[in-house]
């Protein structure tokens, strides 16, 4: 083996480094930005959840006492409710997190208190017994009186709590809580790089100038790209879709339909922002380069991980300009909360969908008549 005749090929390959400025952005520049954004998430606390509370035994001191420890629990935000109706309404219009009713110890000395969640969180479902429980012990240690060494101890009322979701199931796994988003990032994902990738094939090869030179005008060039690309990412979206539901046995309390629909109008968005992303690259290496400019921020971003009320406030601006948020957040409404198409959230999330997609294919068009004119 020459050394001069491989240090030559080195330096030929460092030289195209050197001049490719969009390769060293993504070697230098993207992970940065990737662990910027990772740090930015994780080192945010999170908020505490808000649970209201109801003390229904105001004439059962240890009910009392259970109350006012739990108000002062770190673990939570806890605020007082009048009333448990008052409380349920507040958890089914979004203001509660949960309820927690202490009620007066029944005939047979056992205090019963109610913990009802709203039941998509994991962290609540452990969290929120565990500050019940704290303040429990709390409100019973203070109730004990001191007795003298060798006293026998004094029978103290049982605290046995019950749990109850208002969405969902208690025995939930991460499977069920991340299913629906999962399912709409992997359509994301994979319509995405292939709609990108193939749309630029179509250009290298000389398809698309051909098909400029004949009388076809360039909105009917991308449309038609985009529903032949749509077509199979429908396929797609109905395999994912299937699979998980049917297989995976991930937990659903929603239409299928309505499933598929959001779905399907995520991948229409992915088809024309990769049919718009495309025509900036020269080449396959290029496109793919977009992908982590183009996915992981998302995934970071989209409430996927971290709840984007939990991000500081300027990266929420950011999250809800992006495209994957409102699909994460519609696949839940559906799947974990029943949501029908009578659901403002969803409602929202879709007419979102369907503006980020439009707004892509105009900038397609445009970017169509500068590139290949």
């Amino acid at each position: 083996m020459n050394p001069r005749r491989t240090l030559a090929i080195t330096g030929r390959l460092l030289a195209q480094f050197r001049h490719d400025h969009r390769t060293l952005a993504i070697l230098f520049v993207t992970p940065l930005v990737i662990l910027g954004l990772f740090a930015l998430l994780l080192r945010t606390d999170a908020s505490d959840p808000r649970i209201g509370l109801v003390v229904d035994g105001t004439d059962d001191p240890l009910a009392e006492a259970i109350g006012m420890a739990f108000l002062e629990s770190e673990r939570v935000d806890a605020v007082a409710v009048p009333s448990a109706a008052a409380a349920d309404r507040d958890l089914r219009a979004g203001e509660l997190d949960g309820h927690v009713t202490i009620p007066t110890a029944d005939d047979e000395g056992v205090l019963r208190p109610t913990i009802v969640l709203e039941g998509t969180e994991q962290r609540d479902l452990a969290l929120v017994p565990a500050a019940l429980q704290e303040a429990t012990m709390r409100a019973l240690a203070e109730a004990a009186p001191s007795l003298p060494p060798g006293a026998p101890a004094p029978s103290l009322p049982r605290v046995e709590p019950a749990m109850e979701v208002l969405y969902g199931a208690e025995d939930l796994d991460q499977l069920d809580l991340f299913g629906g988003p999962f399912i709409g990032l992997v359509v994301f994902f994979l319509v995405y790089v292939v709609t990108s990738v193939s749309f630029l094939r179509e250009r290298s090869q000389g398809t698309l100038e051909r098909l400029m030179a004949s009388p076809l005008r360039r909105a009917e060039i991308i449309v038609g790209y985009m529903l032949g690309f749509t077509a199979v990412a429908l396929v797609q979206a109905v395999l994912v879709i299937g699979f998980s539901l049917f297989v995976l046995d991930v937990y659903n309390a929603g239409s299928a339909w309505l499933i598929l629909a959001i779905v399907v109008i995520l991948a229409l968005a992915a088809v024309n922002l990769g049919i718009f992303l495309s025509t900036f690259a020269r080449n396959e290496f290029q496109a793919v380069q977009f992908i982590p400019l183009v996915i992981v921020p998302q995934v970071l971003l989209s409430g996927l991980l971290v709840p984007v009320e939990s991000e500081p406030e300027w990266l929420q601006v950011v999250s809800n300009a992006l495209p994957l948020t409102y699909a994460v957040e519609g696949l839940r409404e559906v799947m974990l909360r029943g949501a029908d198409l009578a659901s403002e959230v969803v409602q929202l999330d879709i007419a979102v969908l369907v503006a980020f997609a439009v707004v892509a294919v105009i900038a397609g068009v445009a970017t169509l008549r500068r590139e290949v004119a």
